[in-house]
């Protein structure tokens, strides 16, 4: 069986939630602190190959960081790779929590999505 795997940022409190859910529901998971061990280009590159989703779904576009560098601003005018350089360079700016399971992705804390597990 798959290892699934939650990455998340322990201090904020929607992954809390969602690693509460988690809990509750008995599914276990490899944990892994973004800001400790950020994804690496490869990885992103992988998630962005192998779920066929829009990289702009992997920023955390509420985050102070994303705020500060003003990238609502400049997103537009990156290229995909100079995004994901961006990305694997910062946790904080990886939208939380990552959570893999059963071959899915979920990104952020959808309480709808992490009832159906």
């Amino acid at each position: 069986m798959a290892v699934n795997l939650f990455i998340w940022y322990p201090k904020c409190s929607t992954c809390q939630k969602a690693y509460q859910v988690l809990k509750e529901k008995n599914i276990l998971v490899e944990t892994r602190d973004i800001k400790e061990n950020n994804p690496s280009e490869e990885e992103i590159k992988n998630w962005l190959n192998i779920y066929q989703i829009p990289i702009k779904k992997l920023f955390n576009t509420s985050g102070n960081l994303y705020k500060e560098l003003h990238l609502k601003d400049k997103l537009g005018d990156m290229s995909l790779e100079e995004q994901i350089t961006l990305l694997s360079s910062n946790g904080m700016l990886v939208k939380r929590p990552l959570l893999f399971i059963n071959d899915k992705l979920i990104i952020g804390f959808d309480r709808k999505a992490y009832d159906l597990l």
